[in-house]
């Protein structure tokens, strides 16, 4: 039997819990692979009764999810309690997200898990725990190295059906762009992404479209000078490396349909030239993965939604694409291993 998959908690008080129950109701219709959730079983059972669904459960280690998966929602349990409710995030939910989170990375680390899929999380309240790093996944390259002693560069990148994206810089004031991006960034990044497209994704040579920084990619200068001074040379670098790669290109004319049809992934120089057209395009059926890590990682791409926690409105399309891709990725993997970051 295959290896389950790691699913997190999350948020405890977003809708990530809500997600997983709902999923896991539909798991014969969808077809999904097995997972189990990682999670305090107490809070499992309450936020399942506060949403009227009847999910029985069964405390598991990974080894003993797939055996139960048909009959009951595995849960490897957390070491602490978690108390949030729905919408009120509490002392406990940073501790139970973070937790949940390194876990799922140990096991796959471990041989236990075959990718970890976590749910989304609250960047403020992480920050208010004294937690250190941007985000999720700045944590899991952090994890990575911990685990496995090597150091890992993790790249974001927004996948769907009919658009891939990585934004070169995340999370950044735009003001900051122009003086964080560089030839060099541009370039690792692009080596990530091409190398992850061949080996986890299975793309022969993969394509990737550079989007200038600038309107018009900056006009030969006319608009900015960041596109012939550093986008430019990074993408002839790729192309002299053997990476099929183009630009830099007006990032207005590359999201149109016949444009699509021309590259894999599309490299984006901030974090809004990537993420809007992915999440106007296919909102409920995008998924982040994290490409440059030694494991599988993919996430929904939303947030926490504190508003329709314990509600049952929340839509989970996200988070069945981001099972069904770490299986896929999974599979990929069995068949071409990736060599560590």
């Amino acid at each position: 039997m295959s290896l389950p998959l790691a699913l997190t908690i999350g948020e405890p008080a977003g809708i990530g819990p809500d997600l997983a129950l709902a999923v896991w109701l539909r798991r014969s219709e969808l077809g999904l692979p097995p997972f189990y959730l990682i999670a305090d079983p107490a809070f499992v059972v309450r936020r399942a009764s506060a949403l009227g669904y009847s999910v029985p459960f069964r405390e598991v280690e990974p080894e003993g999810a797939s055996s139960v998966f048909a009959d009951a929602l595995p849960i490897v349990t957390l070491d602490m309690t978690t108390t949030t409710e729905p919408g009120r995030p509490d002392e406990s939910s940073a501790l139970s997200a973070i937790a949940s989170i390194r876990r799922g990375v140990r096991d796959v680390i471990e041989g236990r898990a075959s990718a970890v899929v976590t749910n989304p999380v609250a960047k403020l309240v992480l920050y208010q725990s004294g937690f250190g790093d941007p985000g999720q996944t700045e944590f899991l390259a952090r994890l990575a190295a911990e685990f496995t002693g090597r150091a890992a560069k993790p790249v974001m990148m927004i996948w769907s059906e009919i658009l891939a994206v990585v934004p070169v810089t995340i999370h950044l004031p735009l003001r900051e762009v122009p003086d964080r991006l560089s030839q060099a960034l541009i370039v690792e990044t692009g080596r990530i992404v091409a190398r992850d497209l061949e080996r986890r994704f299975g793309l022969r040579q993969p394509r990737l479209a550079v989007a200038g920084l600038n309107p018009h990619a900056g006009e030969d200068g006319a608009l900015g000078e960041e596109d012939l001074a550093i986008v430019r040379p990074a993408v002839e670098q790729l192309k002299a490396e053997g990476i099929e790669a183009h630009g830099p290109l007006p990032a207005d004319a590359m999201f149109h349909p016949a444009a699509r049809k021309g590259y894999d992934a599309a490299l984006c120089m901030y974090h809004d030239q990537a993420l809007i057209p992915v999440k106007t395009l296919a909102f409920h059926k995008a998924v982040n993965v994290t490409l440059g890590l030694p494991f599988i990682r993919t996430s929904p791409d939303h947030g926490t939604a504190f508003d329709l926690a314990g509600t049952g409105r929340a839509d989970p399309g996200s988070l069945i694409a981001a099972l069904a891709l770490a299986a896929r990725l999974s599979r990929s993997s069995a068949r071409h291993p990736v060599a560590a970051a």
